[in-house]
């Protein structure tokens, strides 16, 4: 009877260290699979930049210093506001000695817009920011008002610039969504896109002396893909990185603010969603009749369909979840013309409408002659 119980406890025993082990592994399994979109940074976002959305987020309204990712406002700001990128300006003054991280202009010293630009965005340069706003707008002052007049119109409403450099100062934040739709239309321009993708390059002073610049972003030497953007820190702001790639024809954002380990963190988050999710054409999903019987007309049916085109960056099994709802008659009347109204279609993810769009005849069909009409009434006599 002992020896029975024994067996017994030790069958129990066995049967609970295995429970436990196998929700020790369903526990590690769900951490390893949540890890993969995991942030150390007070705040973040993953951007899809043509849809702007949010493929991952994290604190991404939180108001926050954002240090020298400032200078993509900057950037984009004086490309949209110098009439000539290429013209030669002598420094002033005040670019002279400016704190922080430094291309050591001097009074005096000749560079066109588009030169110190490269300075600003590839080593950060902070006097390079002043030098270009007196520049480009009469003075610093003025052109931080075109940064903030640029946010509002990007979007970006709990944003606010107090300089151009991002050097801590009180009323200077933006959050991690605000800057991810910045970034956005920033890069949708041809020449701060090329900029900011510049691993390495020379500026020339009016005097001819060369300056070999190197870019901070080692994600642009790391990363397939990758397209910028910039770094940043400061003691209140801490490690700030801006970074984005294209892949199979989709560009992503990624914006990680106060983020010890930014890059490695940034380039995970980037591989990750670029694997995880992929442009799709809902509308090519749709599945309806196209084709609708006319009472009265010439012809006996009527082909419909729809004008428009929804791209959507999406997983498969948001795929697999997508519903249709289409509103549709069941006969129509004539005459029509094209493009008539007769319907829609609704696209939902899970219970969130996602697109919406009006069905439309597509040729025109004219109502029964007298004469078809006669034939028509004999016919059924």
């Amino acid at each position: 009877m002992k020896k029975n119980n024994f067996f017994r406890n030790c069958l129990v025993l066995f049967l609970c260290v295995m429970i436990v082990f196998v929700g020790f592994q369903s526990s590690v399994l769900l951490t390893a699979s949540a890890s993969s979109y995991y942030s150390s940074a007070k705040g973040c976002v993953v951007m899809e930049t043509t849809t702007k959305r949010k493929l991952y987020a994290k604190n991404e309204n939180q108001k926050m210093p954002m240090a020298s990712t400032t200078k993509i406002m900057t950037a984009i700001t004086a490309i949209e506001n110098c009439d000539d990128l290429d013209e030669e300006f002598e420094v002033s003054p005040k670019a002279e000695g400016v704190p922080g991280t430094s291309l050591y202009l001097r009074k005096g010293d000749v560079y066109s817009t588009r030169e110190l630009l490269y300075a600003l965005m590839l080593i950060s340069g902070n006097d390079a920011s002043v030098a270009i706003a007196e520049h480009v707008a009469g003075s610093t002052s003025e052109f931080v008002t075109l940064m903030n007049e640029l946010a509002k119109n990007i979007g970006a409403t709990s944003s606010h610039f107090a300089n151009t450099h991002g050097l801590d100062a009180d009323g200077h934040y933006t959050t991690a969504y605000d800057l991810a739709l910045i970034t956005s239309y920033a890069l949708e321009n041809d020449t701060f896109r090329e900029i900011v993708s510049t691993k390495n390059t020379k500026i020339t002073n009016g005097d001819g002396t060369n300056r070999y610049l190197k870019n901070k972003n080692k994600l642009l030497f790391t990363l397939d893909g990758c397209i910028g953007v910039k770094t940043g820190y400061t003691d209140d702001a801490g490690r700030c990185l801006v970074s984005a790639i294209e892949r199979d024809g989709m560009r992503l954002v990624c914006v990680v603010l106060n983020c010890r380990p930014m890059f490695e963190e940034s380039a995970v988050l980037l591989k990750q969603c670029a694997q995880d999710f992929k442009l799709c054409d809902v509308t090519q999903m749709y599945d309806f009749n196209r084709k609708v019987c006319v009472i009265d007309g010439r012809d006996e049916v009527a082909e419909i369909g729809t004008n428009g085109h929804f791209i959507y960056p999406l997983t498969e099994s948001e795929r697999q979840r997508l519903k249709f709802v289409y509103t549709l008659p069941e006969n129509l009347q004539a005459p029509l013309e094209k493009g008539n109204e007769v319907g829609q279609v609704e696209v939902f993810l899970d219970n969130d409408l996602l697109f919406c769009e009006k069905i439309f005849t597509i040729d025109d069909i004219k109502s029964k002659t007298l004469l078809q009409r006669m034939k028509d009434f004999f016919a059924n006599w």
